[in-house]
């Protein structure tokens, strides 16, 4: 669960925030330590800030340039002065977006939802799994060795994607056959034999030989 961090000094508002926000399954915490907002920061470690501009002992750019020191993490300014000054000042400070008041919940949900999408899902790099040398692109469907690439089919992907997640470790074609079943809504015993052929075979041409081992009677496995 995502964990909101929010420094805002009106008690009632902080709670107000906290019960909107809390209804879209974030973890919120609200700020007791104004005089130390980086040290409670530390410890809740946050996915998201929202600072109030105007705060005791410090304002929330002094606290926003303090949290950029240590953490790339998003923060969301609110002010009730939403003139063009203070808003460049947020921005310049390290801010992702500003919000003025009275806050509009349905719009500061809508901002923290866009701002989460960027940072945490199409920020994540495409995932892979390697071995020897060998890169499974798992977004692509693509394998690649010593610079040269190829394009797995969705059923050969499983294969050898099953086969690396478990790799050391022989991998019943029972198993094999489950995954195969994401796929297609049934497939003959015969099927896994026929991609593992071909799976090879593309493998070979990359280079690969050998990496995928039969046990008779038991299944697949790739060897650490």
């Amino acid at each position: 669960m995502y964990r909101i961090y929010i420094v805002e000094d009106d008690p009632a508002l902080a709670e107000a925030l906290k019960n909107a926000i809390s209804k879209w399954n974030f973890e919120v915490h609200c700020a007791s330590e104004f005089n130390n907002v980086t040290d409670e920061f530390a410890r809740i470690d946050p996915h998201l800030v929202i600072m109030d501009m105007t705060l005791p002992f410090f304002n929330g750019c002094h606290w926003c340039r303090q949290i950029r020191k240590t953490s790339k993490v998003p923060i969301v300014f609110l002010s009730s002065a939403a003139d063009n000054v203070n808003q460049v000042m947020a921005m310049n400070m390290g801010a992702d977006d500003f919000i003025a008041k009275p806050v509009d919940t349905a719009v500061l949900i809508a901002k923290i939802q866009a701002v989460m999408r960027r940072c945490y899902e199409m920020a994540q790099p495409a995932q892979t799994l390697s071995h020897d040398g060998l890169v499974l692109d798992l977004g692509g469907s693509l394998a690649s060795f010593d610079g040269k690439s190829t394009e797995l089919t969705k059923n050969e992907m499983r294969i050898l994607q099953t086969l690396l997640e478990n790799k050391g470790s022989i991998v019943s074609r029972d198993t094999l056959m489950l995954k195969l079943w994401q796929v297609d809504s049934y497939v003959e015993e015969n099927t896994l034999t026929v991609n593992v052929t071909r799976l090879r075979k593309k493998l070979a041409e990359l280079g690969v030989s050998d990496m995928i081992k039969t046990r008779v009677g038991s299944g697949y496995i790739i060897e650490t």
